[in-house]
């Protein structure tokens, strides 16, 4: 006990240290308690009702409204010009595949767009206004020219006498009411239904290359772009497997696996490319860019995408409707997507759209003598017997529906890679700038002192030529600097000649129509032009109103994106050329591929600097949405709206129908045969009306296949004329006879079972009656063998 007793004892000096300690403590939290109370009643005086705030690790995501729809737009399908060649004799007679408008709609909550792809030519400034007008009058200002894109895919294969200018009136015998009619409801249309659709969801984007798709058809042109923009050491030009190569460096020549390649020579390669720096790899396009659509389920609702090729693979001697090989991309998405439902239908929707596909060729076999099968003349693609009529491209396929069928695959296969692996997510508000611009007055600043201007439209000699994707008539060549004396003398004594003005403006192109300077019985061509773009988050969509060649393209792709760079929102932006979007233009090449002439360069309308005036305009675009001054663009003067009194119609009405004597409509004059395997053909020929007399035939069907079921002792379609194995042919008699021919191309998946063709149609009698009528082929056998079935 004492020994505890004496380390407990403190002594006097102990005690007080510790008193003091216990002294300030006690002060301490006295004060720390008085001044917590303080700041607690002034943050109870200044925010007495505002709960303390929670730190939120995921904030509320925004998230956009989207809406995907497709509607029917084709239109009539026998008697009437196709748009793409320009070439009367280029009548429809029947359906390969139809044709469908895909639209698209993004709303962020407070502003929304609408891109709208269609399989068709091109969209014309009169289908535009026609379109606008339809949904004014559905939607007042919802939807308008600042927030609606249109876009045309550029098949070759769709019906004319949708515009409103003469040149193009002309080629296409006039304004044709029931064609453009078909079209507009079909766009509208799939506007309604993407209206109708619209929910929350995500929007992804990715991108990739497609190497084995398209070819520069105009090489030499594109060589004439400076050495630095094309490339940094090397310059080649065609590095697809299997196909041409060539080398422009002069004197030089260099082995590569599989050929020789030398200077201004063409052999055969298998590289798709060599070594070295390059800024650009390919003297085409080979990107791909996609958008997918999906709930917030991550369930898809559609895609979009664009690459840059021409839908020419359907050339100029078919004679049926097809959307070509961007619709077989749309065709083949959707059918995977949309199981169970016959093509044009089921809520995914795959649009597949045109770019700067000016100089961009399907057909990557390359053009050849089809007399002798030697390489074409390389600066005009003409050959020593037969001329330009003799050079044709060609490929991959073995004919055009097998070309149609590979390129739009390859596109389908790459897009559906993309789609799959697309995990960028867009983000942010969507913008729209527009304007309407008088092209043919244009100034464009090189610097302080030097400036160039735009032209009044005209055309060259070299756009008389056509392309290695169809040549033109007579004798006119690709890449002519110098004219014909002989052909200025028939324009000069039919159509005036052009103005030295007008010549001095557009030099060195020798012009052959100065259409600019013809206005009998309207304008040749148009003079006001859309200017569009539109953004969703970092991705611009620039639509533009013509073919702009790979070249004139980049060039517009980098200017935009650099203008949208300066703002952090766009501080990655991802900027994609929408073509043949609003109004048609024809071409629009650089500066330094409208010196050579070929027919890109003769296409381009508004004269050498035509490309400088719009990367001026797209710039002044992009920088109002970046900078948030959309509101002060100036809207531009507007386009002519023509009566319909004045634009002219050159296509006659078809004489009644008449069936030979003892049969009647819907009879078959050829009959199927009892028993098919896989892989072949079934035909059958009926005795037919004119389509024409069948009105507005969107949302029908001329043809059928049908599989008959046991259990349920009925008919099931399994195809109809949209679907890419049927092939409805109508062949024009005299006097009013006609035949329908259908073909089912059965493919290797058909089931084994009974199957029977039908065909439908309207017939107009001698009082000027239309009345239907329905053909039916006499049951046949499917099967994967002859020896069982």
């Amino acid at each position: 006990m004492a020994r505890k007793t004496k380390c407990c004892r403190l002594n006097g000096l102990e005690i007080s240290l510790l008193v003091l300690f216990l002294l300030m403590t006690v002060v301490s939290v006295g004060l720390i308690t008085v001044l917590a109370l303080k700041i607690d009643s002034e943050k109870k005086e200044t925010t007495p009702d505002e709960p303390e705030p929670i730190p939120s690790v995921n904030p509320p995501e925004m998230h956009y409204l989207i809406g995907v729809g497709r509607a029917d737009c084709t239109g009539p399908v026998a008697d009437l010009p196709m748009m793409g060649y320009a070439s009367t004799q280029q009548t429809a007679r029947g359906i390969h595949t139809r044709l469908f408008s895909r639209a698209f709609i993004v709303d962020d909550g407070k502003k929304r767009v609408v891109f709208v792809t269609a399989d068709i030519g091109m969209v014309s400034q009169r289908l535009r206004l026609e379109v606008l007008q339809e949904l004014k009058a559905k939607y007042g200002d919802l939807y308008r020219q600042d927030n609606v894109v249109m876009s045309g895919t550029h098949t070759h294969a769709g019906v004319g006498g949708y515009f409103q200018y003469t040149l193009f009136m002309i080629t296409s015998k006039g304004y044709i009411k029931p064609s453009i009619q078909a079209i507009v409801r079909g766009i509208v249309r799939s506007i309604d239904v993407a209206h109708r659709n619209l929910k929350p969801g995500r929007i992804f984007i990715n991108k990739g290359q497609l190497v084995d798709s398209n070819l520069n058809r105009s090489p030499h042109s594109y060589m004439n772009n400076p050495e630095e923009e094309r490339n940094s050491h090397k310059e080649i030009m065609f590095f697809e497997e299997g196909i041409s190569g060539f080398i422009s460096i002069p004197g030089v020549t260099k082995h590569v696996p599989g050929g020789l390649v030398s200077c201004g020579v063409y052999l055969q390669l298998s590289s798709t490319h060599l070594p070295g720096s390059f800024k650009y790899e390919f003297t085409t396009d080979k990107q791909i860019v996609i958008m997918k659509f999906t709930d917030l389920d991550g369930d898809g609702m559609g895609l979009l995408s664009w690459f840059a090729v021409h839908p020419v693979s359907m050339n100029n001697t078919n004679r049926m409707i097809s959307s070509d090989n961007l619709g077989y991309a749309s065709y083949a998405f959707e059918q995977e997507k949309n199981i169970g439902f016959l093509p044009g239908q089921g809520p995914f929707v795959a649009g597949f759209s045109s770019s700067n596909l000016g100089d961009s060729s399907p057909n990557i076999r390359g053009p050849v003598c089809v007399n002798t099968g030697e390489k074409c003349d390389y600066l005009n693609s003409s050959c020593p017997v037969g001329g330009k009529k003799a050079c044709i491209a060609f490929g991959p396929g073995e004919d055009m529906f097998e070309s149609t069928r590979i390129i739009g695959e390859n596109m389908y296969k790459k897009a559906k890679e993309l789609y799959s692996s697309a995990t960028q997510e867009l983000h942010g508000p969507v913008y729209t700038a527009h304007q309407w611009v008088n092209m043919t007055d244009e100034t464009v600043p090189f610097n302080s002192t030097h400036t160039a201007r735009t032209c009044k439209p005209a055309l060259g000699h070299s756009f008389a030529a056509g392309t290695t994707d169809g040549g033109g008539e007579f004798d006119f060549t690709q890449g002519d600097t110098d004219g014909d004396p002989f052909w200025d003398g028939i324009r000069d004594a039919i159509l005036g000649a052009p103005s030295n003005e007008t010549v001095a403006c557009h030099e060195p192109k020798p012009i052959l129509f100065s259409t600019g300077e013809m206005d009998s019985p309207l304008p040749w061509h148009p003079a006001i032009v859309d200017v569009q773009i539109m953004t969703i988050g970092s991705l611009a969509i620039v639509a533009v109103p013509g073919e702009f060649t790979t070249m004139s393209g980049r060039r517009i792709r980098e200017a935009v994106k650099k203008e949208l760079e300066v703002t952090e929102s766009f501080s990655n932006a991802e900027v994609v050329v929408a073509g043949l979007c609003n109004i048609y233009t024809h071409y629009i090449t650089t500066y330094e591929e409208y010196q050579i002439q070929r027919y890109e360069g003769a296409s381009t309308i508004f004269g050498p600097h035509t490309l400088s005036a719009y990367i001026q305009r797209y710039r002044g675009l992009a920088k109002a949405i970046a900078h948030g001054t959309i509101a002060e663009l100036p809207k531009g003067p507007e386009p002519p709206f023509f009566d319909e009194d004045k634009l002219f119609n050159q296509v006659k009405d078809p004489v009644a129908d008449v069936a030979p004597v003892n049969t009647t409509f819907g009879d078959v004059v050829e009959q199927v045969n009892p028993v098919y395997k896989v892989g072949e053909i079934a035909s059958v020929t009926f005795v037919a009306g004119n389509p024409r007399h069948s009105g507005d035939i969107r949302d029908t069907t001329f043809v059928t296949v049908e599989m008959f079921h046991n259990d349920t002792d009925s008919w099931e379609t399994v195809h109809n004329d949209a679907s890419w194995e049927t092939r409805f042919h109508w062949i024009k008699g005299l006097a009013g006879r006609s035949q329908s021919k259908v073909e089912w191309h059965i493919p290797l998946t058909a089931q084994t079972g009974t199957y029977r063709i039908q065909h439908f149609g309207y017939f107009k009698d001698n009082s000027n009656i239309t009345k239907p009528y329905v053909g039916t082929s006499d049951a046949f056998k499917v099967t994967k063998s002859f020896y069982y079935y």
